[in-house]
């Protein structure tokens, strides 16, 4: 169990940001899901927006220490790569 006061309010801390990185995450693997279901649907026009809307969702995932940098530019370029090939 935690001692100090510092050890305490940590414990608080990573409660509350697991909860938000949890979030984040999930809303990160939806948009993912929503690009591949329209690739495999073969509509480009919708692929294309929802891999739109997922770039700037992992940049921030990657800003706010949820994703490894080179995870989110693996994931993004293997996205780009199958929207591309529609």
């Amino acid at each position: 169990m935690a001692n100090t006061p510092q050890a305490k309010k940590r414990i608080r801390r990573n409660t509350a940001r697991t909860i938000v990185n949890g979030a984040r995450t999930s809303r990160i693997r939806t948009m993912v899901k929503k690009v591949e279901a329209a690739a495999e649907a073969g509509d480009k026009k919708a692929a294309a927006d929802a891999l739109k809307a997922v770039q700037p969702e992992m940049a921030k995932g990657v800003a706010k220490g949820v994703l490894h940098k080179n995870t989110a530019a693996r994931k993004f370029s293997r996205l780009t790569k199958r929207v591309a090939a529609l």
